[in-house]
């Protein structure tokens, strides 16, 4: 039976859409409707404006990450490339739970563009540590501040950091003791018979192993990493203080920014495509706390309007032949067969 992708692909879009759009209106309808919409139909567009132009550069910023780790680890790409590849994982990551699709689409595109998989890889892993120390960094000096940072916040910060400490113990493994992994691939060697594709397989965990040894070396550029990863960041927590000074509030700017951390890790449990629903509820519950409850519907639509919306949006304008190509070459496969 021929598969239909690209039906298939609408679908994808197309189901966390509507998870948000009704979680939104849930929200709403729990808020008072008629102050709700007054306040939507008087909120500065110049705010709203202002407030999408950090989500812009958000991209922007993490197109210069993925261009500097590249870089590092010697190989000069283009930012178009790298700006590309921001936007087409952004795309999978807001249709997948946990935002996993991302990953996959951004060593893909890397790879495809003259990385070896095993570098792609240490990149997009570099990333995710950049970001997953700075984000438990912050938690801990919000805690420290004494803003908001509820039970909820504090087990879903030791959960994330059990987390990255796994992932720090199999790095250090991978760079400090390599017999262990050779010892692994030769059990698999011997329990399959997949010879040709394990060995290409064990090439790149090498070239990954490489490729993370230079980017743990690198001292010179770290600095900038951690500084664009922080600019990064901080152009999104923002959105939803420069949206509260739109409505007239009061930006509420450490409670906001900690309020975004803890809505950040809750996103990547992996319940619902794009953590859909699960952000609009979370958001809107840690909110409560500081902003009246007439805002929240509001306050919780347009940030995800901003946040999410527009990664579909442009993902699928600007990757829209990336992902054509892929769609005929699974068309070629399936045809094949």
């Amino acid at each position: 039976m021929s598969f239909n992708y690209r039906k298939s692909g609408a679908m994808g879009v197309l189901i966390p859409s509507l998870i948000s759009f009704f979680v939104i209106i849930i929200i709403l309808k729990l808020t008072n409707t008629v102050i709700t919409y007054d306040v939507l139909t008087s909120i500065g567009v110049k705010f709203v404006l202002l407030a999408l132009s950090l989500h812009l550069l958000s991209w922007l910023f993490g197109s210069l990450r993925i261009q500097l780790l590249a870089f590092i680890i010697g190989h000069k790409i283009s930012f178009y490339l790298a700006f590309k590849t921001t936007l087409a994982s952004n795309f999978l990551a807001s249709l997948t739970p946990s935002s996993v699709g991302g990953e996959p689409m951004r060593i893909k595109m890397l790879a495809d563009n003259g990385l070896s998989y095993g570098s792609a890889m240490a990149i997009v892993l570099a990333e995710r540590l950049l970001d997953s120390i700075l984000l438990l960094s912050a938690l801990v000096v919000c805690f420290f501040l004494k803003e908001l940072v509820p039970g909820l916040g504090l087990k879903v910060g030791a959960a994330f950091l059990g987390i990255l400490i796994l992932l720090m113990i199999f790095l250090w493994m991978l760079i400090h003791n390599p017999e262990s992994i050779k010892q692994l691939i030769n059990w698999v060697r011997g329990k399959t018979k997949g010879g040709k594709t394990l060995t290409a397989v064990e090439k790149q965990i090498w070239l990954f192993r490489e490729a993370v040894i230079t980017l743990a070396g690198e001292r010179i550029r770290m600095p900038t990493l951690f500084v664009v990863t922080i600019i990064l960041w901080a152009c999104e927590f923002l959105i939803p203080s420069v949206l509260l000074v739109g409505l007239g509030r009061n930006p509420s700017l450490i409670s906001s920014i900690t309020a975004q951390i803890i809505v950040s890790l809750i996103s990547l449990a992996p319940l619902t495509p794009g953590g859909s629903g699960i952000a609009e509820v979370s958001m809107s519950y840690l909110y409560s706390m500081f902003v009246p409850s007439y805002l929240l519907g509001v306050l919780v639509g347009l940030w995800r309007l901003i946040t999410y919306f527009t990664n579909l949006t442009a993902g699928a304008i600007f990757v829209g032949a990336e992902f054509d190509r892929i769609v005929k070459r699974c068309d070629t496969l399936e045809n094949s067969d």
